[in-house]
């Protein structure tokens, strides 16, 4: 799907290929289809398997590729020879290029996973004109709140939620997100990949959002 400038690919589960004219990005791959191709940018929003996959992260770097991480995801991307390996926290901000990352919390409020104290990240992600938040696994968060200001002004605020339900918001949870952070743009994620979440969690999430004025879209996996 183009963006005024970036192109969003759905790799599955909670993965996202960004490409511009001079950048391809990657987020969270996991069993991603081996014609992908390589990336110059990884951006992983915590350690857990089905978001720093080892075996996806090899089948996308090449020379040169920076794999930017959370600390608690260091000794595991450690293993892979020859990445530029960035390690951020939260309220880092980064530039690659004419791209701008800022990396944002991302935790769960009454669950037992992703506990805000793990430190996880989300990310906002400035190409020109067009931003794109990749929430990572969370709930609805208070520092959501922050994030209003991007949305409706150029049509360009994009943002991907996780909608399986278990281990983060469900799909009704994040359409209310996507109201809140006045989304020009909502996509789902964290689904159909064996992990939690199923096709028609991200059918329920397009339905809710629309009912409530905002714009979704489904995306198929490449």
């Amino acid at each position: 799907m183009e963006i005024k400038g970036a192109n969003i690919e759905f790799l599955g589960h909670s993965g996202f290929l960004i490409s511009t004219k001079g950048e391809r990005i990657a987020i969270d791959p996991y069993n991603v289809s081996s014609n992908v191709g390589k990336v110059d940018l990884i951006l992983i929003t915590h350690s857990h398997y089905d978001h720093c996959s080892i075996k996806d992260i090899r089948r996308l770097v090449k020379k040169g590729t920076t794999v930017v991480i959370p600390a608690d995801a260091q000794s595991k991307v450690m293993k892979i020879e020859g990445v530029d390996m960035q390690v951020i926290e939260i309220g880092d901000e980064c530039a690659f290029g004419k791209i701008r990352i800022e990396a944002l919390p991302s935790y769960t409020l009454n669950k037992k996973f992703h506990h805000k104290k793990e430190g996880w990240l989300g990310y906002l992600i400035k190409i020109n004109n067009t931003i794109i938040y990749h929430s990572g696994d969370c709930d609805k968060m208070p520092e959501m709140k922050k994030l209003t200001g991007y949305g409706k002004k150029d049509n360009n605020f994009v943002a991907l939620l996780p909608v399986s339900g278990a281990y983060v918001m469900a799909a009704e949870e994040a359409a209310e997100v996507a109201l809140l952070l006045n989304a020009d743009l909502a996509i789902p994620m964290h689904y159909g990949a064996g992990v939690a979440g199923t096709i028609k969690d991200a059918e329920r999430f397009v339905k809710l959002c629309k009912e409530s004025g905002v714009n979704a879209a489904l995306l198929e996996k490449i």
